[in-house]
């Protein structure tokens, strides 16, 4: 079986990538690291960093033209400021719709594209790291048990049934995933998760305060800070 893995060079991602390298092997695992228009390149910079470190090949893709249209904050499009609030803050303004964040139906492009890909390469699944603290409150709706299995049955179905998704932490919390990263030695100062692109992570963005509570739950600190 190989495995193919939707890689950011987040702690999500990289925790993904660890766990497939465990089942599958190194010499079985591709990583799929995916541009679509971000305002910086840090995580692109951790994802090669993180292949690296594990010996597996790493595939980029470009995607940005896609998102040219969008005013998503996180893109270079937009003329919007990354919130520095917690989701669930930023919910509150939102009328239930999901966070300026959220890049539109990003997961299923990425997850539709990396089907493809993975079908070329004679794989059998496809990783990747949603987890139910970014699907809470439609903040990321294609985070959510709902979409990922719908997205499975999908590519499951247009494959020929050779393709299946495994999404292992979408009912589990962020927390989770950390303590899983621990188990597995996962190289967490080489992951970068913030949305900003500065030396260090702003420490105030959404996925950095989710990030540092995950490690604060698990009793240790972000090497990252």
């Amino acid at each position: 079986m190989k495995a193919l893995v939707l890689f950011s060079g987040g702690l999500d991602s990289s925790v993904c990538l660890a766990l497939a390298i465990e089942k599958y092997g190194a010499e079985n695992v591709t990583a799929l690291s995916i541009y679509y228009g971000q305002k910086h390149t840090k995580e692109t910079d951790s994802a090669k960093a993180v292949a690296a470190h594990y010996g597996v090949q790493l595939r980029t893709l470009d995607l940005a033209l896609i998102f040219a249209d969008s005013d998503c904050s996180l893109l270079k499009g937009s003329s919007g400021e990354i919130p520095k609030e917690s989701y669930a803050e930023q919910l509150a303004h939102t009328d239930g719709k999901p966070v300026s964040t959220y890049v539109p139906f990003r997961n299923g492009l990425f997850l539709s594209s990396a089907a493809s890909i993975a079908l070329s390469l004679d794989c059998g699944v496809i990783y990747y790291g949603a987890h139910s603290d970014d699907a809470a409150g439609n903040a990321y709706p294609d985070c959510s048990t709902e979409f990922n299995d719908a997205i499975n049955s999908a590519i499951y179905i247009g494959s020929g049934k050779q393709l299946r998704v495994e999404a292992p932490f979408v009912t589990k919390t962020k927390a989770d995933v950390v303590a899983e990263g621990i188990r597995l030695a996962v190289p967490f100062e080489l992951t970068w998760s913030c949305y900003e692109g500065g030396e260090k992570p702003c420490g105030t963005c959404g996925t950095c305060r989710d990030r540092a509570a995950a490690f604060a739950a698990n009793g240790i600190k972000d090497p990252l800070l």
